[in-house]
């Protein structure tokens, strides 16, 4: 008996686990939505003004800011990076999409 209580407490805890976890990925995707909004625009401005759809310089910054930020987190740095480098690498696409839309040739 007292074994079947521990199973059912245990099912009550992972369903509330699951939950969280739900909530959690429905923000990211609505965090990451917002992104793009974000750097959709960017996107038109790079492309209004001639600018490359892609800044090595501000991607270090970055890197080296959200890894920083994953350390004081406790996320592991390496993950963090893959992760930004995977939006960065969607968000550049996106530009070179709109800089040829608007005759942009790709410079950089």
């Amino acid at each position: 008996m007292n074994e079947d209580k521990d199973m059912a407490d245990a099912r009550t805890i992972l369903a509330g686990y699951r939950a969280s976890i739900d909530n959690i990925d429905a923000a990211l995707i609505h965090m990451l939505a917002e992104r793009f909004r974000c750097t959709k625009a960017v996107g038109v401005l790079k492309a209004e003004h001639g600018l490359p759809p892609a800044d090595s310089a501000r991607e270090q910054q970055q890197i080296a800011r959200l890894r920083q930020l994953a350390k004081d987190a406790h996320l592991d740095p390496d993950f963090a990076e893959k992760f930004l480098n995977f939006v960065v690498r969607e968000v550049i696409r996106h530009h070179e999409q709109i800089a040829a839309a608007n005759g942009v040739t790709k410079t950089g």
